[in-house]
């Protein structure tokens, strides 16, 4: 039986957790003398006091079990989107609590799809929030939440299987609480590299911090209407698809890299397939580009390389706007918003080690049909992937794939156009951003029907937290004893 208790407990402390994340804000609004301070004080005080006083009465030893886990995943998820969209109504940044909802979800699950307008209007605070999400829920709420908080170190594995993206989470300690300690450490020191090169190059320190926030998250919230495109700025360009490339690379590898082992990337036979796709993709949108727009080539190399590293990393900032590039571009990014980077990234898709398992798994049926009496394994590198590991890959992409056409579906229902139904669905299911028709890279989601907006943070949420943790909740023999 699941215990229930366990549950609101830890869902208290995650209360208590987002009520500090809270303040940060405020304290960016009172630098700023904007007018948005107290919506985060308030909103942020409020939930530490509830989540201390709730935690407080349900406080009990456990052990959490895997049901737990995905439990407390998905419902802290939901948790933070819901009370985190409170300040955007409190500001009035948004014009109803669906799109506070909206906006919050897909910043926590770095989608960066929004719903917002006239983004440069908005006060520090609220602009600071919104890329704050993304950096929070971009490692992850709940690993964080793992390292920080020594109260949820019992059971903490399943939370963390739960949580970390991609088939198989990499263990870098025997202890779950410093696996978290030790990737946060990566992610908080190449977001910080990231914030210097940028306010080097020419961005404010405010502008740099978020846009920081966003790249490593592989979130795509920008603090400008033409997103990165504001710029204008080649060098600016270059520093953050290099940490967009970083950020879709398994962050354990970078860990290692700390270590000296900087052979470990090569190694990797994901990170070959995926610094491939990049080169392939380049060149194939660079010979589009070349044709439709006038771009000499050296802008023609940096925006088609910046556009496709965006598209597969899932970060969605965008330099100049893409559909205007042919149906050729659309067509190969909208199959990169499919495949997504690297497993153990902060990027969202499929990631990239499913497509290249499905493929290997392929051959080797076809191998077997000319040759019945052979053995031949699926192999990544030197490793051998059991069939069990298949078969929940195959199962992932079938899942995966059946939201997709469902949720495209349910959106042409609305009276969306094919390309914007399409677009939508893939954008927020792989975490992207902007996608294709009218919410392409100079589009927003402002116009999609308030029932649409629902589905496309549940899309969200079920694409972030790798479709399963969220689906097996619907079945009835989950919640038997």
């Amino acid at each position: 039986m699941i215990k229930k208790r366990a549950i609101i407990n830890v869902l208290f402390a995650l209360l208590i957790f987002l009520g500090g994340s809270l303040l940060f804000p405020a304290i960016v609004a009172w630098i700023y003398g904007g007018p948005d301070v107290w919506s985060f004080v308030e909103t942020g005080i409020g939930c530490i006091i509830v989540g201390a006083f709730g935690f407080a009465l349900t406080r009990l030893q456990y052990e959490l079990r895997p049901k737990e886990g995905f439990v407390i995943v998905t419902f802290g998820w939901l948790l933070f989107a819901g009370i985190g969209a409170i300040p955007f109504v409190l500001t009035e940044a948004t014009p109803s609590y669906t799109d506070a909802f909206f906006e919050t979800m897909s910043g926590f699950t770095t989608t960066g799809a929004t719903i917002l307008t006239d983004i440069e209007k908005l006060p520090h605070g609220v602009l600071f929030w919104r890329s704050f999400t993304h950096w929070l829920g971009g490692m992850g709420i709940i690993l964080l939440s793992l390292a920080i908080l020594p109260l949820l170190g019992v059971g903490g594995m399943q939370l963390f299987k739960a949580e970390v993206p991609g088939p198989s989470p990499d263990k870098l300690s025997p202890r779950i609480k410093e696996t978290a300690k030790m990737l946060w450490v990566v992610y908080f020191l190449l977001t910080f590299i990231e914030t210097m090169l940028l306010w080097w190059a020419g961005m404010s320190f405010f502008d740099a911090v978020c846009h920081a926030f966003g790249t490593l998250a592989t979130g795509g919230f920008s603090t400008k209407n033409a997103s990165i495109g504001h710029y204008n700025n080649p060098i600016i360009d270059y520093i953050i698809i290099l940490f967009m490339i970083f950020a879709g690379t398994n962050f354990a590898l970078h860990y290692r890299a700390l270590q000296g082992k900087i052979l470990y990337y090569w190694k990797d036979p994901e990170v070959r397939v995926y610094l491939g796709i990049i080169a392939v993709g380049t060149l194939i949108v660079g010979i589009a580009v070349w044709f439709h727009t006038e771009y000499g080539l050296a802008d023609n190399f940096r925006h088609s390389l910046f556009q496709v590293v965006s598209i597969l990393t899932t970060t969605g900032y965008g330099t100049s706007d893409y559909e205007l590039w042919g149906v050729t571009v659309h067509l190969l990014l909208f199959i990169f918003m499919f495949i997504g980077g690297c497993a153990g990234s902060t990027a969202g898709g499929m990631k990239i080690i499913r497509p290249l398992v499905l493929f290997k798994f392929s051959r080797a049926e076809v191998l077997r049909l000319i040759h019945p009496q052979a053995v031949i394994p699926v192999r990544i590198g030197s490793m051998v992937i059991p069939h069990a590991i298949i078969a929940t890959i195959t199962g992932f992409f079938l899942f995966y794939m059946a939201l997709f056409v469902v949720g495209t579906l349910f959106m042409s229902m609305l009276g969306l156009d094919l390309a914007t139904s399409l677009g939508s669905v893939a954008a927020t299911i792989g975490n992207i951003g902007p996608g294709l028709g009218d919410v392409g890279p100079t589009d927003n989601f402002s116009h999609i029907p308030k029932v649409g907006k629902w589905v496309l943070s549940f899309l969200m949420l079920a694409g972030r937290l790798e479709v399963f943790t969220v689906i097996i909740l619907f079945s009835r023999s989950f919640w038997r004893r």
